[in-house]
């Protein structure tokens, strides 16, 4: 599990994100069940740019 990944579930959980399931791969898919929205966490990402693209499609501000 990569550092940003780990943290990347940590901010998507705390802001009511919850685990979907498991995607391809090492992605997982996470929703948030009053706004709909659905974000691929990639558990091989070393990439800052892309976390905050993920977090930025979750509707959050840049973290990284």
């Amino acid at each position: 599990m990569g550092k940003i990944a780990k943290e990347m579930r940590r901010i998507l959980s705390r802001n009511g994100f919850e685990k979907v399931r498991s995607g391809k791969g090492d992605h997982e898919v996470w929703r948030h069940p009053e706004t709909g929205r659905t974000v691929i966490v990639d558990d091989g990402a070393e990439s800052r740019h892309t976390a905050n693209t993920a977090l930025k499609r979750a509707g959050l501000p840049k973290a990284f």
